[in-house]
């Protein structure tokens, strides 16, 4: 994986090519609020229909996916070590009307 810069973004982010599909991957998994929901809408920007982004964080990040279920879906698994992990894809009927602003967290939901 190839380290790439995002704007914004408080961890690395790293992103892949192979078989046509590009993979974009970050770990929150050691940053408390608001970094995963941070780095979780800035990294969802990048998707288009042929791209993924992978998130590792310490826990599901609840408070994310009500504000990106309508342009997004995802699939979450949890990794030997105990963390979340996340898949996210582009619909490719979606709306495009994220608000991408919206990347506070509130009562832990993060």
């Amino acid at each position: 994986m190839e380290k790439i810069e995002v704007l914004g973004a408080t961890v690395d982010f790293f992103k892949s090519i192979e078989d046509g599909l590009t993979t974009y991957q970050f770990d929150t998994s050691m940053c408390g609020p608001p970094d995963p929901m941070v780095n979780a809408m800035l990294g969802l920007q990048l998707l288009d229909e042929s791209s993924q982004l992978i998130m590792i964080n310490h826990k599901s990040p609840g408070g994310l996916f009500p504000k990106i279920i309508a342009e997004f879906n995802f699939n979450e698994e949890i990794t030997e070590e105990g963390k979340a992990k996340i898949t996210f894809k582009k619909k490719s009927n979606a709306n495009n009307n994220t608000d991408f602003t919206q990347n506070s967290c509130s009562g832990g939901d993060c």
